[in-house]
């Protein structure tokens, strides 16, 4: 029940956001959610997108560096305790969150985090276990 995210290594130089982006956007590919998280030299640029396999061609035809990776995607309460009784889920399995982002859409009442976790065979059990509303890649498409 893991998702793929995309992972884009970017130059930290005006332009080259809006140049991935633009990219994506070309090809119709919609963007679902994204993170970016960056120093003063480059930048990794996350994101969850419509079409893996166009958008990994289309980044890599335009020379960036593209990694896909297992992420969770869980559907949390979107009130004041929502994200942390889903973080206890993991402290209490002892399963590390390396991070962590988040989404809304307008055809749920939750709110949408993406994290990504050291073990995830462990934390699909101990979500389940607790019921957690684990989304798939086609979830996320409907949203």
């Amino acid at each position: 029940m893991t998702v793929k995210q995309i992972s884009v290594f970017i130059e930290n130089k005006e332009g080259r956001i809006k140049k991935a982006v633009n990219a994506i956007s070309k090809e119709g590919i919609n963007i679902r959610a994204l993170s970016l998280a960056d120093n003063t030299k480059y930048g990794i640029l996350r994101l969850i997108v419509s079409d893996n396999e166009k958008t990994k061609e289309v980044l890599k035809a335009e020379n960036f560096i593209v990694k896909e990776t297992e992420v969770l995607v869980v559907g949390v309460k979107d009130e004041p305790d929502g994200l942390n009784s889903t973080l206890e889920i993991f402290e209490n399995a002892n399963i590390n969150v390396e991070y962590i982002y988040a989404f809304v859409s307008s055809k749920t009442d939750e709110a949408i985090v993406v994290i990504k976790i050291e073990d995830y065979e462990e934390g699909i059990k101990a979500l389940s276990k607790e019921n957690a509303n684990i989304l798939t890649e086609e979830d996320i498409n409907q949203l």
